[in-house]
């Protein structure tokens, strides 16, 4: 891996960040530049300080102590009350080689990254620091909880769920409504429904990923939903055909199902002339029903490829979404088309009771 002074680069911060999204998220550097300016950027500074958050999180080598005092200490440069240089230089030489390429590279350029989250106005810059922090106290809760025991519960499924994502729907909500006062008058209601738009698509990932969780000694799924199916999920192995194994998965592909149901109420909520906006959150969303789709299917899959989505389908996802984009019935119809198969559980606990409990 190359070193410090190697990959600091000699861009101008604007121009970094755009480089560096493109090299960090695939998904990301596609749905974000379909925001306005200057909502895109603002948007794309945020995913760049989760995507920092995360790659502390993901060291697998880096000891836990080690991870929450750099947690700790991003939030505070974050906020401005640490000196970024002393971040950047501190933690590049402790990442592991099993980081990638553009994660050092970020790590080793995350002063422009914060110059730029420090031009930002009051608001937007209160919401940035306050998902960080969020998110930096969830690492440190759950950074020795991996294991294959999973979660005790849904509620518990949920409560991770609102630490990496749930409250990344609250800044973008936080954002929207900053960059748009006819979007701020539906504030309450879309930080209620936020959350469960945060939840909906983590549990889609979690979902997808469970065998590659398992391979590195972790899982997020929740006892008592699958011990109702006299299923012990510590011993559960890839290929495994349980048939409580396929009732589980298929109760908590319910679930997610039911919380794509009010991601869709809140990207109706948005301005039908905020095309930009909907495009955003209506990509995410049907990306996410076609993938719930495939684990339905295919309920006895080994590995994530076997789930995940082709690019034919984001593009169909994409072209049909940007079709309907102004017409909520539409969306609405095609909505119901993709997910016609899907099962569709009770959640059991309103959404924004979980981040009021943080």
């Amino acid at each position: 891996m190359s070193d410090y002074s190697a990959l600091q680069t000699q861009l101008d911060d604007n121009s970094y960040q755009h480089t560096i999204l493109q090299d960090v998220s695939r998904t990301f550097a596609l749905t974000i530049p379909q925001l306005p300016d200057p909502l895109s950027h603002v948007v794309g500074n945020a995913y760049l300080l989760c995507r920092i958050a995360d790659t502390i999180e993901d060291d697998k080598h880096m000891q836990a102590d080690i991870k929450r005092e750099f947690a700790e200490m991003f939030t505070e440069v974050v906020a401005g009350q640490c000196d970024v240089d002393k971040f950047s230089k501190s933690l590049f030489p402790l990442l592991s080689s099993e980081a990638s390429e553009a994660e050092h590279n970020l790590i080793a350029n995350t002063a422009p990254v914060i110059r730029i989250t420090h031009s930002f106005n009051q608001r937007q810059r209160a919401a940035l620091q306050r998902c960080v922090s969020i998110m930096a106290e969830g690492m440190v809760r759950y950074q020795d909880t991996e294991t294959l025991d999973g979660v005790n519960n849904l509620e518990d499924m949920g409560q991770y769920c609102y630490y990496v994502a749930g409250v990344v729907g609250e800044m973008l909500t936080e954002l929207f409504c900053d960059y748009s006062e006819e979007i701020d008058q539906h504030r309450d209601e879309l930080m209620k429904l936020s959350v469960s738009f945060g939840q909906a698509l983590q549990m889609t990932n979690i979902l997808k990923d469970i065998w590659e969780d398992h391979h590195r000694g972790a899982c997020w799924l929740p006892r008592d939903v699958f011990n109702k199916f006299n299923v012990d999920i510590t011993s559960k192995t890839p290929g495994d055909r349980s048939e409580g194994f396929k009732k589980g998965l298929s109760e908590l592909v319910g679930v997610a199902h039911a919380h794509l149901d009010n991601a869709l109420r809140y990207s109706l909520i948005l301005p039908p002339h905020e095309k930009g906006l909907r495009r955003f959150c209506l990509w995410a969303l049907g990306m996410a029903v076609l993938t719930l789709c495939k684990i339905n299917k295919n309920p006895w899959f080994t590995e994530g490829s076997q789930v995940k989505i082709s690019r034919r389908s984001v593009k169909a996802t994409i072209l049909f979404s940007n079709l309907g984009i102004s017409h909520d019935g539409v969306l609405k119809l095609m909505y119901n088309i993709a997910g016609r198969n899907l099962p569709v559980s009770s959640i059991h606990e309103k959404a924004e009771e979980t981040a009021n409990h943080i």
